[in-house]
């Protein structure tokens, strides 16, 4: 297990609060009206969480037309590897993530933030 930490990002921020062999814990903190990369990831398999605030989740598997719903808290989405989605934060959220280890795991299709490769 790793120690407690947070890490600023252009949206917010994430706090990782276990780091194991076989998962990562964190709490995501988006700021209202900010969104997250466009993305999917090769291997990491993620469960999110919303715990308050409202999200918006983009998300379509290759070859598909893209769908858009509304996350409220309590409401769990498991996100496959290979699955290209987005968040998009309605109100200040704050969303857990508990996913495999493989935190380098992010192709990032579109950033606001101009991190896409």
């Amino acid at each position: 297990m790793s120690t407690i930490r947070t890490v600023d990002k252009p949206w917010g921020y994430e706090l990782i609060w276990a780091h194991a062999d076989r998962y990562v814990g964190k709490i995501l903190h988006v700021k209202a009206g900010e969104r997250l990369s466009l993305q999917y990831h090769e291997r990491k398999d993620e469960t999110i969480m919303v715990l308050s605030g409202r999200l918006q989740f983009q998300f379509f598997a290759e070859g598909e037309e893209p769908q858009t719903i509304e996350l409220q808290p309590r409401e769990p989405f498991r996100i496959r590897p290979g699955l290209r989605h987005r968040m998009i934060a309605i109100d200040d959220c704050d969303i857990v993530e508990v996913s495999t280890p493989e935190l380098d795991d992010v192709v990032r299709l579109e950033d606001k933030y101009g991190r896409a490769k």
